[in-house]
């Protein structure tokens, strides 16, 4: 594939629904990890524009933080700890509409308003999250969690 990703604007399922086949031809033959991680960051970024976008990988019973786009970030999260360790935690996706009323909630970036976490899975095991601040309230809801599950499914 181009390295140019084809952005186009409108609503959320136009959107998304443009971006996944590019983030899948970007992924489906590569087989590391890492590189596959950083691109989808980007891919998401450059789409969509949020505060902050990345992944936080299980090694060692903690979250660490691995590829992101944004300002600088938390680099581990205990189990159940913030919105990524309770997402961890509970192997559920969480929306939080304003991470004010999280409890909990770790602030890595005082401009992060509300949140969504995805847990990725491996061979059924949960192997991280999938982790998308916006500068904005309510950001996020279930249209966003349909196509990230998509989106994480790919990994």
């Amino acid at each position: 594939m181009a390295e140019d990703l084809n952005v186009i604007q409108g609503d959320k399922t136009t959107e998304y629904a443009n971006l996944i086949p590019q983030i899948k031809a970007l992924v489906e033959d590569e087989p590391d990890l890492i590189a596959n991680l950083a691109n989808m960051t980007a891919a998401l970024k450059t789409q969509f524009d949020w505060l902050w976008i990345g992944f936080y990988l299980v090694k060692d019973n903690e979250l660490v933080l691995g590829p992101f786009q944004g300002p600088i970030a938390c680099t581990r999260i205990a189990k159940g700890r913030g919105v990524c360790g309770t997402a961890w935690a509970k192997e559920d996706v969480i929306i939080v509409d304003n991470v004010d009323e999280f409890p909990g909630h770790i602030a890595c970036s005082s401009a992060s308003r509300s949140e969504i976490v995805l847990p990725i899975y491996q061979a059924g095991q949960c192997i991280g999250v999938l982790d998308i601040d916006s500068a904005e309230l309510s950001t996020f809801d279930e249209v966003d969690k349909q196509y990230l599950l998509e989106i994480v499914a790919l990994i």
